[in-house]
């Protein structure tokens, strides 16, 4: 009888224990990238009574709980260094030296720029050197620029897709020109105009000139030739032949603002072998341009894009790679242990986590711009609920119940 009254306050305490993880798993159901805890009941070894003829267990352990770490719905954000995992593996984070996991990837910056959790766990990945990411060094802390200046870069190469009108009557009636804005190695822009005349059937003559007060020695308001001129010859298919002097055309000047000495190769033949001028009787016109330089330029935002590389976007348009966030695949997740701030740690159980980029080994990829929303399912979690209070009061019923035989078996004996 005293068995029973055990037995039942074990499925009490159990069953305690099992409401607690529901109501944990409800109070988390908003928690970015937080992941549910499921009881697993166990009964206790059973007593053998009549030569094993009677078996009466001794009640239930204490539950355990595992931890699901099914995919979270995802949702877009509106923080520019929000990330979410799309399939399996955690963000490495160091919190003061101890190496953890999580799901959650609302990140931020701090005044150094280190890219933090909200917690402010540092962020492990790689640092890119000239925007290139070599993801087989070690990790390391993520920082990104904080108002960082671009140094200029000096134009080095420029492209001209455009059309020479093959009608177009021979000298000076088929004139036309070609601007492209070229920049020094302070940064001050220069317009290079490539300047075309037809001087006989399907042959064209180019002369480069930049504005005379932007070269050292030259007269304001007089254009500045740079190099001979170029000749472009055509065959009958409108198609570019030949140059002379032969490709890649080279137009060196001595900027008069104190920059190097600037030289720009425009090579009219494109990677794969085409040209990028044509000869048809179309009206002769500029259909795209092309240079490598830029204008010193100030850092405007630093976003997480797909795949977890961190993109630093500059007032001159461009976008740079600066850094690129890890990801660590854990084979055995379940032996993970909860540390709290959506943070995990690996516990004797664990296989060792294998870190490495997004995408590759298994590991899920990255969404920039969006959070992984909880795996909590209210209508599962308030069902269990449901269930648990119903074996609690049954047990309750079960010490009721053996204190009342009790009683009874006081009151024959008195």
């Amino acid at each position: 009888m005293f068995a029973a009254f055990s037995t039942a306050l074990s499925a009490l305490d159990a069953n305690g224990v099992a409401v607690a993880v529901v109501g944990n798993n409800l109070a988390n159901m908003n928690t970015t990238g937080y992941k549910e805890s499921v009881a697993y009941f166990q009964d206790l070894v059973s007593e053998s009574m009549n030569a094993g003829q009677t078996q009466v267990g001794f009640g239930v352990a204490p539950p355990l709980t595992i931890t699901q770490f099914t995919q979270g719905a995802i949702q877009s954000s509106s923080g520019s260094l929000d990330a979410a995992i799309q399939g399996s593996g955690f963000f490495v984070v160091n919190n003061n030296g101890t190496t953890q996991y999580t799901r959650a990837g609302s990140f931020q910056v701090d005044l150094s720029g280190n890219l933090l959790t909200p917690s402010g766990q540092l962020v492990q990945g790689w640092m890119a050197t000239g925007g290139v990411v070599d993801t087989g060094g070690p990790i390391g802390n993520i920082t990104v620029p904080v108002g960082a200046m671009q140094a200029p870069q000096a134009t080095q190469n420029m492209t001209l897709s455009a059309n020479f009108d093959a009608s177009a009557a021979t000298g000076s009636a088929s004139d036309w020109s070609a601007p492209v804005t070229v920049y020094d190695s302070l940064g001050n822009a220069h317009v290079l105009t490539l300047n075309f005349q037809q001087t006989a059937a399907n042959t064209w003559s180019c002369q480069a000139t930049v504005p005379g007060a932007d070269v050292q020695g030259g007269t304001a308001g007089t254009p500045y030739d740079v190099g001979s001129p170029v000749t472009l010859q055509f065959n009958s298919s409108g198609q570019l032949t030949s140059t002379t002097p032969a490709e890649p055309i080279t137009f060196a000047f001595q900027p008069g603002d104190g920059a190097a000495p600037m030289s720009v190769n425009w090579n009219p033949i494109d990677s794969d072998g085409a040209s990028t001028l044509t000869q048809f009787a179309q009206s002769s016109a500029t259909s795209a341009t092309t240079q490598d330089g830029s204008a010193a330029s100030q850092l405007t935002q630093v976003t997480m894009g797909n795949g977890g590389q961190l993109l630093a976007s500059y007032s001159s348009g461009q976008q740079v790679v600066v850094g690129q966030v890890a990801i660590a695949n854990v084979q055995n997740p379940q032996t993970l242990v909860s540390v709290g701030n959506n943070s995990y740690q690996v516990s004797a159980d664990t296989a060792a986590p294998a870190i490495g980029a997004p995408g590759t080994g298994g590991r899920g990829t990255i969404v920039g711009g969006a959070l992984e929303s909880s795996n909590v399912d209210m209508a599962t979690e308030l069902t269990n609920l449901i269930v648990l209070q119903s074996a609690y009061q049954a047990n309750s019923k079960v010490v009721t119940t053996v204190d009342t035989l009790a009683q009874a078996t006081t009151n024959l004996i008195t």
